[in-house]
């Protein structure tokens, strides 16, 4: 049983609720932006990356927002939106995409709770981790492509090969 876990054995605890704690006891730097919304920043291998969580009761959704600077030369903007599409092809939760006025990479996923449904601890702790998992894993491609020559295949590629993560 993970600590986060332990702390909450009532299903009538507030998804964020459950989401700070996690974020206290990983000791990553967050602020409770209001009852329905905490943002975290979290330190990874490449950059620190900005997440947003909030609970939207409307729909019973979860949803999770991942962000990082990124400013690609225009001329290389086209071939981002490839290595995106590519990266999405992969992911069977969420997705990536690049928002150019606001020159960031967005990675977002929804949990919907409908129907009186619960979150748990382990379902928000794998969100907020695949989330940046999946921002690591595909940072180097998505950098290869914005500032080299490199095709959004290759960079793919490159990014994903099985050495990824080893030493």
């Amino acid at each position: 049983m993970s600590a986060v876990e332990h702390e909450f054995l009532s299903t009538d605890i507030h998804p964020i609720d459950m989401v700070e704690s996690l974020a206290e006891q990983s000791a990553w730097d967050f602020d409770r932006v209001g009852e329905n919304q905490i943002a975290m920043a979290i330190e990874g291998q490449w950059r620190t990356y900005s997440l947003s969580l909030n609970w939207t009761s409307y729909d019973d959704t979860l949803k999770l927002l991942c962000t990082f600077e990124f400013n690609p030369p225009a001329e290389r903007v086209g071939s981002v939106l490839e290595v995106i599409n590519l990266a999405n092809e992969r992911i069977w939760s969420g997705a990536f995409s690049y928002w150019s006025e606001q020159d960031v990479m967005a990675f977002r996923y929804g949990l919907t709770l409908a129907g009186g449904a619960t979150a748990t601890p382990q379902q928000i702790e794998a969100m907020v981790l695949s989330a940046v998992g999946l921002a690591e894993r595909f940072y180097p491609a998505f950098q290869l492509v914005g500032w080299s020559d490199e095709s959004p295949e290759d960079a793919l590629d490159i990014a994903i090969a099985e050495a990824y993560g080893t030493a």
